[in-house]
């Protein structure tokens, strides 16, 4: 992907729209039928799409810089609370059908505990990925570009460490308090099964999405490059 103004629109677009969407669909559930802690791991369906955010802020950050980077991020957020006010303000509209109103309450009737957790988790688990992938890019890329080869690093622990506190945050803040499950013997388990199932499958994912970053992110270094060799020759 080359460093141009149109390429950074669409990686903020890919962001804004992936994050939004995920907001939306969290309320629909699905059960892996893998068990842990006596409880079948059970999974929002937000997990597919709010994995595709690390992804283009690992991009951004690789291709343009830390600050455009968090500037994604920050746009993010001003863009998942103009999304959610659209939403609640149609929801509270008079509907012709109540079965289609009681269809849009359960899907897209967020509660103000389910949306602090989202916005709380979303905030440090962004921030805390942007600033890891780019201490670890600092250390391991000298200006002459020589280490760029290694980028598998940054990108898959800024986003497995970060996914950590993305899993954590939500689901204490959601589930725990927001559902009461962190006060009771009995959902303890239920709500550690789904806290460490979703981190795996999330931890699957950012692995899976290394060539595609890769891919990404090729010709980003080709200046690098050239500007080492042409050191090489002079020298």
């Amino acid at each position: 992907m080359k460093k141009t103004n149109r390429n950074l629109m669409l990686c903020a677009m890919i962001f804004v729209v992936s994050l939004v969407v995920a907001n939306m669909v969290t309320a629909k559930t699905f059960t892996t039928g893998i068990p842990l802690f006596g409880h079948d791991i059970i999974l929002p369906g937000a997990v597919f799409c709010y994995a595709l955010t690390f992804l283009m802020t690992d991009v951004v950050g690789e291709i343009w810089g830390k600050r455009e980077a968090q500037t994604v991020v920050l746009c993010g957020f001003v863009c998942q609370v103009f999304a959610l006010i659209l939403v609640l303000f149609t929801q509270t509209l008079p509907a012709v059908n109540p079965d289609m109103q009681h269809a849009y309450d359960m899907l897209l009737g967020q509660n103000a505990v389910f949306v602090l957790g989202s916005m709380t988790a979303y905030l440090l688990s962004q921030s805390w990925d942007v600033v890891i992938f780019h201490k670890l890019r600092n250390h391991f890329v000298s200006n002459t570009g020589e280490g760029v080869a290694k980028r598998w690093i940054w990108n898959n622990a800024s986003t497995m460490t970060s996914q950590i506190i993305d899993t954590a945050v939500f689901i204490i803040i959601s589930f725990g308090f927001g559902m009461g499950w962190i006060f009771h013997l009995e959902t303890l388990p239920q709500l550690g099964g789904m806290i460490v199932g979703q981190y795996l499958l999330k931890f699957v994912l950012a692995a899976l999405d290394t060539p595609v970053f890769y891919f990404l992110t090729r010709r980003s270094h080709a200046g690098l490059q050239v500007g080492k060799q042409a050191s090489v020759l002079d020298a």
